[in-house]
């Protein structure tokens, strides 16, 4: 393999958690040290030797600032050598982070990379903008559209034509594809235990709890049920250049972040995926697996449709997604990456299987990657 082929060789994540609920004390930093003190072990233990480690890079959009991957990277006992840097592509800043990690890989460092996101909605600083409150920093320049994320979605629904049943259905199907995974102990070996917690709060809400939500808005589609929740989590992966180590992983084939319309930034992971997928000359037939950040039915499904797969297309967050357990916003990309690990590599899938992650950001922006198995 090219020695500026990056591979993830290890890929841990902590459980996630609805905000103010079980990892609710956590700040950014306190999730993230544990995750990437597991992945280094995990890394250390594939390789067979110690690795030096290049630099720690992390995601994360409504910390408190201040480089939060330093104070991590320090927390996990890596050297003071070791830098951190932290990447904020809102929604997509897991993804972007692991992006960014491969990319010293591909520009020639040979050391290995930990990259990730992290979020703890229930520590996020109240932020203020001349004396007045205000959630988010604006995505857009005056004089263009910059809804909020719900609002959005519900315009995407009516731009997409996708109604409310069909909403439901998928977000039902997400929820029973999590909790079966999780019956199942499909994250078992992904999961890093923290601050008590072993396992994800994944909600039981089933297909005739899902009708019973009140729309967010008048005579609209979108409700909490078809949404995903705000959550804590942090998810890393370890990158290496190819050829030193021999361990089974997911090499970093093509990687694209794109802009779209920021009215209806829901649909960006659809031409994240187009463009990533054209670079590498293949086709969504080709793929085997597809992690979507579902932070909203609408959006997934409306990606779907887009790039041509069905609602229920089974390579599609086969062990359910973020609207089953939430959506820690900086690490959900991540968490892509992290399931990619388990489903293809862990799961024992053959060399040369792809699996592609993707999230829409807000703003209008969409990132994706395409990973390959190697053994």
């Amino acid at each position: 393999m090219d020695a500026r082929t990056a591979l993830v060789i290890a890929a841990r994540r902590t459980p996630i958690a609805t905000r103010g609920r079980a990892l609710s004390a956590l700040s950014v930093d306190a999730l993230t040290s544990p995750v990437l003190s597991a992945t280094l072990a995990d890394a250390h233990l594939a390789m067979g030797r110690q690795a030096v480690v290049g630099d720690v890079v992390l995601g994360n959009c409504m910390g408190p600032g201040g480089n939060p991957a330093r104070v991590a990277a320090l927390g996990a006992g890596l050297a003071y050598e070791v830098p951190g840097v932290t990447v904020d592509r809102q929604c997509g800043s897991g993804l972007a982070a692991v992006i960014a990690a491969a990319q010293s890989i591909e520009a020639g460092d040979d050391r290995l990379q930990l990259a990730g996101g992290a979020e703890s909605a229930s520590t996020a600083p109240v932020r203020s903008c001349d004396g007045l409150p205000y959630d988010r920093a604006p995505f857009v320049p005056p004089g263009w559209p910059d809804p909020g994320m719900p609002r959005a979605a519900e315009d995407l629904a009516v731009v997409a034509g996708i109604p409310r049943d069909r909403q439901d259905a998928y977000a039902a199907r997400s929820h029973r594809r999590a909790l079966a995974a999780a019956g199942r102990g499909a994250f078992t070996d992904e999961l890093v235990r923290i601050d008590g917690l072993a396992a994800d709060e994944v909600p039981a809400r089933g297909a005739s709890l899902l009708p019973r939500f009140t729309a967010l808005f008048p005579g609209g589609s979108l409700t909490a049920g078809n949404s995903c929740r705000i959550s804590d989590g942090a998810a890393a992966v370890a990158l290496v250049p190819g050829g030193t180590s021999s361990a089974p992983g997911l090499a970093l084939r093509a990687h694209a972040v794109i802009g779209c319309d920021p009215a209806l930034p829901g649909i960006g992971a659809a031409p994240a995926i187009e463009s990533v997928l054209g670079s590498a000359g293949l086709d969504v037939a080709d793929v085997a697996a597809i992690e979507l950040v579902e932070a909203f039915a609408v959006q997934t499904l409306a990606v779907l449709e887009r790039i041509g797969v069905a609602d229920d297309d089974p390579r599609v967050c086969a062990d359910g997604g973020a609207l089953a357990w939430g959506h820690p916003w900086g690490a959900s990309g991540a968490v892509a990456v992290v399931r990619l690990f388990s489903r293809l590599v862990r799961g024992g899938a053959p060399a040369g299987t792809l699996g592609v992650a993707a999230a829409s950001v807000g703003g209008g922006l969409g990132v994706a990657a395409v990973f390959e198995v190697v053994r």
